[in-house]
């Protein structure tokens, strides 16, 4: 058999068995093991929760110091505002809760940096959990954040309605009785490269006086200007000192004042730079003949008894040129022949004053053009001389177009194309301009019952063509450029920036997105800064206070629609909406992919119009206020949305 040891009588007893049996020493092993592993993971479970808990704590740092930048509203003094600290700490707070994962003594403490920043530094205490039984004591997280505005290179153009109604009160009714007037248009000094055509100063402008109560002036002009500076103040303020800021004005009612923006570029683009047979049409006159202005009872006449065949005695005529006058705008003639009533008189003194024909006619504008001030105007014969304020005309290439494609605009409507031939523009000239009875050529003898478009309404029997807003032509653009707070100050409280004149929105809005265009006629005023580089951000601000306008009446860019038929081609119920779809298509130009112009609406207005919001770039983009301080707000809104938000530390 095999053989076994025997066992001992000790081993059969369970303390003899549990001293022999070497299975149960990791038992104790385990447990002082555990103590050491104990500290291990206490101290990673603590980490983590370190870690978790200062990722949290930086990010409500950011947050409020994000929300504090963005509020501050007194970007000039050395401590930070408390509009601005309060928004901070109401973030920090949102995003950081006391006793969240057991923290207590949650500080944050926000503040203004010196270069317009805002900081903040924030800490908790945080107490341990399992490495509290190891002794170790509670610990403090403290984190910093810094936030600040990022402004890139900017281009900012204010398209801005200056028509009549803007001389009232804003959330009030459109016509408020304010009376009319004429003033001696300025120079443009008080702003750097800023000019105008030379028959610009001193030549005579329209405004409507601007509504005030008690003693000040409550008018949505007022309101305008003070939301305009207050645009600036706000861009200016989170700008940082390396930020370039160009900005561009255009003032817009049934025209645009671009004459010398034009002949800034060149005068090719003008009608009249080929010389005097390089003419433009205008609805005008021209003498044709001459009348005898004598009336009974005829005391200068005696009876010659020469047969009606022999009642041909010319006379003496001074002025002896045919069809010219005198200063007074008549002729007189001496013993010449009369036939009255069958019988041959001689007249020893008589009045002549000439036969107008009105009509389409050519006007050499060449003068005009090259910069003369002293050019005859063609259309009297007092020896009054032509004003050319800076307006223009512009031709169409298809009278009536209602459709358009941002890929195949009209050269009239185009951001891009340059006039050559007969597309070029002319001037817009009130004083050669005339309307007249129906649409036919007619003729009168003298000046009754007929008056140019620049007639004020001063003389018994004049229509107010000027003063009411049938020629309006307002101050002249100011092309993009760096302007100062006191330029800008200076163009939109000068006396020639008032309202005047009909709602036409596609005039305004053709003529900004020219003049921001990176690839038009001006395109070398948006051009990148040298020491950036990179293509600037353009803005176009559009700024109206009513409905748009358009009548047959009024002598616009378009000439007098009556006659010219340039926009409707003759279906003038529609006329309105002819004009609409020309500042869409503009609009549509301006924010097309080649162009990247982000457009921005202000309207006096309860609510943004469908019209505006479909030019804005996006439907937030449309404002709509019906207060001056809420146009101001919209305008600091806006500055304040230009500007990048971001965290730098």
């Amino acid at each position: 058999m095999w053989g076994f040891k025997g066992r001992s009588a000790s081993a059969k007893t369970f303390f003899g068995r549990l001293k022999r049996d070497v299975g149960g020493n990791t038992l104790a092993m385990m447990a002082v093991a555990l103590v050491p592993l104990s500290a291990l993971t206490g101290s990673a479970v603590d980490i983590g929760r370190l870690y978790v808990i200062k990722v949290r704590l930086q990010q409500a740092c950011d947050a409020g110091v994000l929300a504090g930048r963005k509020s501050m509203t007194d970007a000039t003094a050395a401590t930070l505002d408390p509009t601005a600290s309060d928004q901070a700490k109401a973030f920090f707070n949102n995003n950081f809760k006391t006793g969240w994962m057991q923290t207590n003594t949650v500080a944050f403490t926000p503040s203004k940096t010196s270069n317009n920043q805002v900081g903040g530094i924030a800490s908790t205490n945080v107490p341990m959990t399992v490495m509290k039984m190891f002794g170790m004591a509670d610990q403090t997280l403290s984190v910093s954040c810094v936030a600040r505005y990022d402004v890139a290179d900017t281009d900012v153009i204010f398209v801005l309605d200056t028509t009549g109604s803007m001389a009232c009160l804003p959330g009030g009714p459109d016509s408020c009785g304010m009376a009319s007037y004429t003033f001696t248009r300025p120079g443009t000094g008080g702003i750097t490269g800023y000019t105008a055509v030379p028959g610009y100063a001193g030549s005579t402008g329209a405004g409507m006086k601007e509504l005030t109560s008690n003693g000040s002036n409550v008018s949505r002009m007022e309101a305008l200007r003070q939301a305009v500076l207050s645009f600036f103040d706000t861009f200016a303020a989170v700008a940082d000192k390396t930020t370039h800021i160009r900005y561009g004005f255009v003032t817009y009612a049934s025209g645009v004042n671009v004459g010398q923006a034009i002949r800034d570029m060149s005068s090719n683009y003008l009608v009249g730079s080929g010389g005097s047979s390089d003419t433009a049409n205008y609805q005008s006159r021209r003498i044709t003949g001459e009348y005898d202005m004598t009336a009974s009872p005829f005391s200068n006449d005696t009876a010659n008894n020469k047969t009606s065949a022999n009642c041909t005695a010319a006379g003496t005529r001074n002025p002896s040129t045919a069809l010219t006058f005198n200063s007074s705008g008549t002729a007189t003639k001496t013993n010449y022949d009369v036939l009255r009533s069958g019988k041959c008189y001689t007249r020893s003194s008589g009045t002549f004053g000439p036969v107008w024909k009105y009509q389409q006619w050519p006007v050499d504008v060449s003068q005009l053009v090259s910069g003369s001030t002293n050019v005859l105007d063609p259309t009297k014969v007092t020896g009054d001389k032509v004003q050319w304020a800076g307006c223009v005309e512009t031709p169409v290439d298809t009278p009536g177009q209602s459709t358009f494609t941002t890929s195949n605009l009209p050269s009239e409507v185009s951001p891009d194309t340059m006039p050559s031939g007969s597309s070029r523009w002319w001037p817009h000239l009130g004083d050669v301009e005339y309307t007249r009875s129906g649409t036919a050529a007619d003729t009168t003898n003298g000046d009754a019952g007929r008056t140019d478009m620049n007639t004020d309404g001063s003389t018994t029997g004049q229509s107010n063509n000027l003063t009411g807003g049938y020629s309006a032509c307002g101050k002249p653009v100011k092309r993009l450029g760096v302007m100062s707070r006191n330029e800008v100050y200076n163009y939109v409280y000068a006396s020639d920036f008032v309202p005047m004149g009909g709602t036409y929105h596609d005039t305004g809005m053709i003529w900004g997105a020219r003049l921001i265009s990176p690839l038009g006629g001006w395109a070398s005023d948006s051009q990148p800064w040298a020491d950036h580089g990179t293509q600037p951000n353009r803005v176009i601000v559009f700024m109206t206070d009513g409905t748009p306008t358009a009548y047959t009446n009024v002598y616009s860019m378009y000439g007098l629609e009556m006659y010219d038929k340039r926009v409707a081609n003759g279906d003038t119920s529609n006329l309105v909406s002819y004009h609409i779809k020309r500042f869409l298509a503009a609009c549509a130009a301006a924010k097309d992919p080649n162009h990247k112009v982000s457009i921005w609406t202000v309207e006096i207005a309860p609510s943004p119009t469908s019209t505006m919001q479909s030019c804005a770039t996006s439907t937030n983009q449309a404002l709509a206020t019906t207060t001056g301080q809420g146009l101001q707000d919209a305008f600091k809104s806006i500055a304040q949305s230009l500007a990048m938000l971001r965290i730098t530390q």
